[in-house]
């Protein structure tokens, strides 16, 4: 019988410094080492969603972490998520179901905080019954002090777990001994006992240059430096956060079928196309560049969280032209999820599910109306 180990957290320096890789390494490792681990993350902030086998929603992250784990998903994994709908507002997404849309100013006020910080820590407890240990998760940066209050998911959560904290760094975009020391000396006093350890994430080069390195950041922060990642290329565990996006937007190639998605505003689940990328025949790249869109051999429309705001933005920007004036010269167009109904006729919104717009008109490739209510399945 393995012994009960305590809860540990991956808390980061800031977003897409690697923190979801390496609690899915962690609990494979655990599950090697003969525990029975199972993924936390108490709120997550995500358009990459999956469902559980029950039909409800979770972080695709904790869905893959669970996967590293050995066991089935379900919602206590990812009791809160967040799916933006605007740059201020996000639908609420409570133990798998949708409980309505807040805007951020709502959504961080100290009213009403209690009650989803109890959700959260219930979800946590009945992880922590079944499961040793649990591998937690942080979001985002563990030094936002404007939040601290409020905050549902990086040290508060750890204190509520007496979870041992290790801090991800990511030295791949400069600024690492800064990025660390900030955020150790930001932390309360107890909070700071938390943090056990350094991981220093993404290294490239010759690893020997950096010895002196961890010497002096150990010697700064008073925490050791428990290891250094490679930078590797070749780990393709879906991505919850479309920060990643940002390094996708690429140009049509020679030689290859040139697949493009298009970069809508509100895009999700673009994990979907991940396949797609690893397929030596194929060049996959994200545009809403007209110029681009017309070199595509296939162009895809992909899921959005808000289709109306959506569609009209490609009516103003030019690329529902583009994309029209591509299948007529021969491109095929594939819609899936929200982009299956902007090659529709019409998409209408009568109760104003999505915001204010009602009704627009499709692409019209599809002899396909849609309407949207107030429960979506």
């Amino acid at each position: 019988m393995k012994k009960n180990l305590h809860p540990i957290m991956l808390a980061g320096t800031g977003s897409d410094v690697g923190k979801s890789v390496i609690t899915a390494a962690l609990c494979r490792i655990f599950k090697q080492d003969g525990y029975q681990p199972a993924p936390f993350k108490a709120q997550n902030m995500a358009l990459n969603s999956y469902a559980t086998p029950d039909g409800l929603e979770i972080g695709r992250a904790q869905a893959v972490q669970a996967e590293a784990a050995g066991i089935t998903c379900h919602t206590d994994m990812n009791p809160l998520l967040l799916k933006p709908s605007s740059d201020h507002t996000s639908q609420v997404v409570l133990n798998g179901r949708p409980i309505g849309n807040r805007n951020a100013f709502e959504y961080f006020r100290k009213e009403g905080r209690e009650e989803l910080r109890q959700e959260v820590n219930a979800a946590f407890d009945r992880l922590a019954a079944r499961y040793n240990p649990i591998v937690m998760e942080g979001a985002g940066s563990i030094s936002e002090i404007n939040l601290r209050d409020t905050d549902l998911v990086n040290m508060p959560m750890a204190c509520y777990a007496d979870a041992d904290v290790i801090l991800v760094a990511d030295i791949d975009r400069g600024g690492v001994f800064a990025s660390v020391y900030g955020s150790v000396m930001l932390q309360t006093p107890e909070d700071k006992k938390r943090i056990k350890g350094v991981i220093i994430n993404k290294f490239r080069g010759d690893i020997r240059l950096f010895e002196p390195g961890v010497k002096m950041m150990e010697d700064l922060c008073g925490i050791p430096v428990l290891g250094i990642i490679p930078y590797y290329r070749d780990i393709h565990i879906e991505e919850e956060d479309s920060v990643v996006l940002d390094y996708k937007r690429m140009q049509a190639v020679e030689g290859k079928i040139n697949i493009a998605v298009v970069l809508l505003r509100h895009l999700s689940n673009f994990t979907d196309f991940n396949r797609l990328e690893r397929d030596e025949r194929v060049h996959l790249y994200y545009t809403n560049n007209t110029e681009e869109l017309a070199k595509a051999d296939i162009i895809l429309l992909p899921g959005s969280k808000s289709t109306l705001d959506d569609l009209y933005e490609l009516r103003r920007n030019g690329v529902a032209q583009a994309v029209l004036r591509a299948y007529r010269e021969g491109a095929a167009v594939m819609g899936i999820c929200g982009g299956y109904q902007l090659m529709g006729l019409e998409v209408h919104d009568p109760e104003g599910v999505e915001g204010e717009i009602r009704r627009l008109p499709g692409l019209g490739l599809l002899p396909v109306i849609t309407t949207m209510q107030g429960e979506k399945v």
